[in-house]
This record gives C-alpha cells, structure tokens and sequence, in this order.
C-alpha cells in the first residue's frame, strides 16, 4: 500500500478511546501533527500524566466508560474513525479482577462496535495483543495464520477478553450503517508486542519499584528465550497505517480496503531475551542490583500460583491504595519465560510498516527518560534496610521504654546482656535517636540545595533510617 504521509488523516475527526494512557496520547499528538481536523479522546481518567499536553495540542478530552452505551455515543457523533485503545486487566492486580477485564474488554467493545454502527463511522482500528493466539506455548516466527488460542485455555481473563473482543471486531468488517446502508464500517486489529518507550506506564514503573525495593531479585527462563518488544513510536505509525488500510475510495481498489477485517503483529523486528535486552540494562543505569538468581520457568508459575491465590482472597480489596501488588503472576510468567515472537511481514506488505526508531534507539531513549525521573525522585535503600533498621530502633525502644511483658522480657535479656544495664540501654536509644534527628535536619537543609522538591521526604527518611538514608542524598548532592 503505497499512500500520501497523511493519506485518510487531514480534515477527519478521530477518537481515541483510552486517549490519556501512553500509546493513546501518543497517537491523540501524532494525528493531530498529520493535520486532522479534530482529535477526540474518550477515557475514563479526568487527568492523566499526558492531559495537559493533549489539551495544548488541541485534543478534546472527554470523561466517559466505554461500558456506558450513553458515554460512548455522545463522543461519537461525527466521527469518522476510531481507535478503540481502553481496555483492562494487563498487568499486576488488575489481572486478577476477571469481571471488570469482561466488562471493559468485551462490553465495552460491543458497545464502540453499536456506537460506529449507530452513527456511521468509516474505520475501526481494534489494539489488540499477542496473547490472542498465545498462552504459555512456544511460538518461533509466528503469523496471523495461526488460530486463536482456546478460550478456556487462557489463564488470565485479560487475554481471554481481548481474544473475544477482536473477534467481534473483525466480524463486524463491513457492516452497513444504521442510518445510511451505503456506508460501511471496516475494521482491523493491531498486535502489538510488549510496548516501551519514555513515559511508559504500565510493566516498566512496576519493575523498577520492586527493583527499588530489592524484590527483582529473580529472572525467569534462560537467555535462550525470546520475546518482541515494540517501541511507542512503531506502534503509533503501524496504528496511523492500520487506518489508512480502512480507506475504502483508494483508486484500484475502491470498496475492497486492504486492511479490512485483517489483524497484524507488530513489533521492532528484533525479538531478544527481555532480561539482556530491557532490565539489566535499565538496572545498570539506575544503580540497581542486577537479578543474581535464574528460576526455571515451572517453579517462576508455581510461585505465581500462590500469589494469584493470595490476591484472590483479598480480591474485594484490589483497588485499595495499600494493597500492594502481587510480585509475578502466571501471565507474566509466560510472557518473560517463555519464547514467542512473531514476524511482522504481512504488515509490512500489505500497510507499509516498516519500524522507524530502532531498539537501540528506543532503549537509549527510554533509559534517559528513566533516569531523569530518578533524578526527580526521593531515592533510598531497600526494603531489606528499612526492615533492619526500623526493627532495631523498635527493639531498642522496647527495651528502654516498655514493661517487660511476654515476649518483650526476652528483647530486654537479649539488651542486658549486650548493654549490661538499663541506663545503658536507654542512654543507647536517646543517643540513636538524637543522632537520626541531627541526621534528618542535615538532610533537610542539603535537600533544600540538591532536590527542593523532595525535601521533606528526605527529612523523615533520614529519620527513620539515618545515615542509610543520607549516604543517598550525599551520593546525589556529589553527582
């Protein structure tokens, strides 16, 4: 297909549903510096880490649940082509939460697909997801001529739904308007690899907060198994090229879309083991400990399992703040531990993809943006550290301060026998605690010069764990 840059963008007003996530934004400012004549974003957020930029560029945002017929036709009225983007249930707690993944991911496409019909829109570009046809079976240069994977086979409902959703997608290719039987509706699917890029929101925050914490500790599978990544980039063009294979008025093949009812892989080209590729490397940047211990995959998803069962006992309960999220899931377990990789050559020959930013590009790009939020963010010891030194304190405290009382009397034994008194011991725990308050003030003041806007986080952390806590700002006041 060999179309104009903006062929089927300027002067046409799109919606993206799930407009404020990463991609969504992303395609929401690449469409409007196309020339489109008007950018619709449908999501359920209010704000989002990209919604003043949208709302620079010119992006209407509109507050709405794909799951409400009402939210979804009001945003569609004069639309000629959407981007259904909203989904849910990728990854950590929201995997667990199978009823809402349905919703989402299944109601929620029937009521875009009843909105398009109900209102006349042209195009319907479905991002979709590779776990459509896999679920934990290698696969080595796949195609799209492989079958669905089995729905009762899925072991998480994120896959399953969005298996049932493209399906639905695809089955409506060429459906007649409602009010105009003239028009029809054409529709495609996007696969897209494991997607990354600066500003990522969904598998990368998560990773580096267990890694921040001294959790990722652990890889799964061996350096033979391989996956694809796609960067943000990449994925936004193949997205911008599904539309214009919608295009129904193109000389030589007007009423017979190429892209119409077709689904595509999409990915950098360069499938690579996930750990060599992306996580030592973001690790080194960072200053993080690389994972010193190699799990075989069986053992990676007899974990899993027990944090799945441990997440479903708390499942009323997810969407809580202080709920923390599970460590690894079966999902994820397959999706790092074992190989698939697919070829992207259909999508290439029949849209003209060709990836524009190569993975040593993107990762470059992605480290930096990494390492500036780092910059911007209270930095400190792992969990190991604060476990330590908030035990100790506590024990001293005990000591000093509390009635030897069952299990307190043998911390007390355990204090006079170091100490040899109760004046030492308390004199030990005045002294620990003065100390970490001179330690708290320092780091106020220097925090105040090297990172105001983390200042106060630096106080009480300082407090908390003491010098543990400033050995960090020092190393960030000298950098």
């Amino acid at each position: 297909m060999h179309l104009s840059a903006n062929e089927g963008i300027e002067g046409v007003r799109f919606l993206v549903t799930g407009g404020q996530g990463f991609v969504g934004a992303a395609l929401c400012l690449e469409l409007l510096r196309r020339g489109a004549r008007e950018v619709r974003c449908l999501d359920l957020r209010a704000v989002s880490a990209w919604s003043q930029q949208l709302l620079d560029a010119g992006v209407r945002i509109i507050q709405g649940d794909v799951r409400k017929k009402d939210d979804v036709g009001r945003a569609f009225r004069g639309v000629d082509c959407v981007f259904h983007l909203a989904s849910y249930g990728m990854s950590g707690k929201e995997m667990v939460q199978a009823g809402r993944s349905d919703e989402v991911n299944i109601n929620g496409t029937c009521n875009v697909i009843d909105a398009c019909h109900e209102h006349g829109v042209r195009r319907l570009v479905y991002v979709s997801t590779y776990n459509v046809v896999f679920g934990g079976k290698p696969i080595v240069n796949g195609n799209e001529a492989l079958p669905y994977f089995p729905i009762e086979d899925h072991v998480d409902a994120y896959g399953r739904s969005k298996s049932v959703a493209e399906q639905l997608v695809l089955k409506s290719n060429g459906r007649p308007a409602k009010s105009d039987k003239s028009t029809r509706l054409y529709t495609c699917a996007i696969r897209p690899a494991a997607i990354y890029g600066p500003g990522e929101e969904r598998h990368l925050p998560r990773i580096l907060s267990l890694a921040k914490l001294g959790l990722a500790f652990f890889r799964i599978g061996g350096p033979d198994v391989k996956t694809d990544w796609v960067y943000i980039d990449n994925l936004v063009l193949a997205l911008i090229l599904g539309s214009m294979g919608l295009l129904d008025d193109i000389p030589g093949r007007k009423g017979t879309p190429v892209a119409a009812g077709q689904a595509y892989f999409i990915c950098d080209g360069s499938p690579c083991n996930t750990f060599e590729f992306i996580i030592s490397p973001l690790f080194r940047s960072l200053g993080y400990a690389l994972p010193r211990v190699t799990l075989d995959t069986s053992v990676a998803l007899a974990i899993s399992r027990i944090f799945l069962f441990i997440s479903t006992l708390f499942y009323p309960w997810l969407d809580s703040k202080w709920m923390p999220q599970p460590l690894i899931l079966p999902a994820e377990v397959y999706k790092v531990g074992v190989t698939h990789y697919f070829s992207f050559l259909k999508a290439r020959e029949e849209l003209g993809y060709v990836p524009l930013v190569s993975p040593r590009e993107g990762l470059a790009a992605t480290i930096s943006y990494w390492q500036e939020r780092k910059r911007m963010e209270l930095d400190g010891p792992t969990i190991f550290t604060w476990l330590a030194v908030t035990t100790g304190l506590l024990a001293v405290f005990s000591a000093a301060c509390l009635p030897p009382v069952g299990p307190l009397k043998w911390v007390l034994d355990v204090h006079l026998l170091v100490f040899r008194s109760m004046l030492v011991i308390r004199l030990v725990f005045v002294t620990a605690i003065a100390l970490h308050f001179i330690e708290a003030v320092y780091a106020w003041f220097l925090a105040k010069k090297v990172d105001p806007r983390n200042a106060t986080g630096w106080f009480w952390q300082t407090f908390a764990l003491g010098f543990f806590s400033l050995r960090y700002l020092l190393k960030r006041a000298r950098g």
